[in-house]
């Protein structure tokens, strides 16, 4: 079984589909099979919105450096 994603990510439209999707499985509603589905896509959904976050990480630093007027810093501390 293949399971076809879209590839362009829009950041805000994947959230709410995650949160959806977290909110479906916390309502306990859901067969096993529909639960592994959605866990699976879900997953999915959170690392296409860590990778939008980590390439607009990038862009910020990008354009940072060229200014060499503002200094950046971690959202997170890093373990």
């Amino acid at each position: 079984m293949s399971t076809e994603y879209k590839t362009d990510v829009n950041y805000e439209g994947t959230l709410k589909e995650l949160e959806a999707i977290i909110e479906k499985m916390g309502s306990g509603e859901l067969s096993l099979e529909d639960a592994l589905k959605n866990f699976e896509k879900g997953v999915h959904l959170a690392k296409q919105c860590q990778q939008a976050l980590t390439e607009a990480e990038q862009k910020v630093k990008i354009l940072v450096s060229q200014t060499g007027d503002f200094k950046t810093e971690p959202f997170i501390e890093e373990q």
